[in-house]
């Protein structure tokens, strides 16, 4: 959660929305959230769990549709959504 709020932070193309799951039951039902950290990238990708930094910045590019040379850079492109519980 910390490091999605410092990406967007980072870059205007960004956005982290933090939801705690266990009072958002509908939303936690939505995304199916079994676990937590779940992590989810424009609706249409996630992934469960921590992740170290490099590895989270590159799941996130990738669940974005990023693709980069060098994946732990910010994306340039459309604003990149991202909602951590």
């Amino acid at each position: 959660m910390s490091l999605a709020n410092r990406m967007a932070l980072a870059s205007s193309q960004i956005k982290a929305v933090c939801v705690e799951a266990n009072e958002f039951t509908q939303l936690s039902n939505q995304f199916r959230v079994r676990g937590v950290p779940h992590t989810v990238i424009n609706r249409k990708a996630s992934f469960v769990g921590a992740l170290p930094e490099p590895d989270f910045v590159e799941a996130v590019l990738e669940g974005a549709g990023v693709v980069t040379e060098h994946p732990h850079e910010t994306p340039a492109g459309p604003t990149t959504e991202i909602a951590a519980s």
